[in-house]
Parts: C-alpha cells; structure tokens; sequence
C-alpha cells in the first residue's frame, strides 16, 4: 500500500498522444488502437523526436511528439492512406522507444528486475514485443494483463482502491 512516483509526465500522457495523434490522421477519438493497425502498415519513411529519452530522470513529455507530428501532416502536400500509414509507424516507433527506454532506465535505477504494465497503452502490440525483446536481454521480467484489462487508468485506479479498501476491512475489524 505505499507508492512512490518515480516518474510522471510532464504534459500529455501516452496513451492522450496515441489518441491526439489519431484524430490528426482522421482516425477518430479514441483512436489509439486505430493508430495501432495503422501503423502495421506503414513503413520508415520518417523520423520524428523522442522526447526525453537521454534525460536522467523519468518523466516523461510527449506534446513536443504530438506537435511534430501536426507539422508533419501538414507538411504534406497529399495526406494518402499510404502516408498516414507511415506517419501512425513514425509515431508508434518514437512513443514505444521513449516508454521502452524508460522502464529499462526505471528498473536499472531502482535495482528491481519485474515491470507490470498498466494502462490502456499496455494493449499496444508494439510495445509488447519492444519490451519483451528488451527486457530478455537484461533478465527482467515484464508482466501484461490481458487485452480485456488493458483500459483507461483512472479504471485501473478505482479497482486498485477498491481492493485496498477489501483488504483493509478484512485486516481491519473495528468496522
């Protein structure tokens, strides 16, 4: 029952990016699994930031990313299915690098060697394997639940209280 935040964004969270991203490729809002399959067909056409990923701490900031990406789309002359496909691929590649690279940076710092991912961006395919291939490397352990359980944190939060209240009123019998 007791936390420590040891890194937090900054402004926009990743999973609000995927979104934010998707309704700038006219994928609709949510959007973040649209993004998602996008991104499976689009190929290395571009680079975009991967914001914070050499700072020493753990945050986390990916308004930069989302505005690269509106200048980018607007830098087109013609916004084809094809290019909105490598656009979703560029930003898919530069938001799993960044969690990627700071969950590695998260367990080395604290010495730990297990990861639970949480969240409705847990449910990103990318993610997933960049993590498991990742973490094999290092002997970490990464832990997912299952797709049905993959939704919006503030859902994650109201479940993870609600079973401390359980536990406490069954530790706690003043009540």
């Amino acid at each position: 029952g007791l936390y420590e935040i040891i890194g937090d964004t900054l402004d926009d969270a990743a999973g609000e990016a995927f979104d934010k991203t998707a309704q700038l490729l006219g994928l609709g809002y949510p959007g973040g699994l649209a993004l998602s399959l996008l991104a499976e067909k689009g190929k290395p056409h571009f680079d975009l930031p991967r914001p914070l990923i050499h700072s020493k701490d753990l945050n986390f900031s990916f308004s930069g990313l989302k505005t690269a990406v509106l200048h980018l789309i607007r830098a087109q002359e013609n916004l084809t299915d094809e290019i909105k496909a490598d656009v979703a691929f560029a930003f898919q590649e530069a938001i799993t690098d960044v969690l990627t690279k700071k969950c590695l940076h998260a367990l080395d710092q604290t010495g730990l060697k297990e990861l639970v991912v949480s969240g409705g961006v847990g449910a990103n395919k990318q993610l997933r394997q960049k993590l498991i291939s990742e973490f094999a490397q290092k002997n970490y352990e990464v832990f997912f639940p299952r797709l049905e359980f993959c939704t919006d944190n503030g859902a994650m939060i109201a479940f993870a209280g609600a079973m401390r209240l359980e536990t406490s009123l069954k530790l706690d019998h003043s009540f």
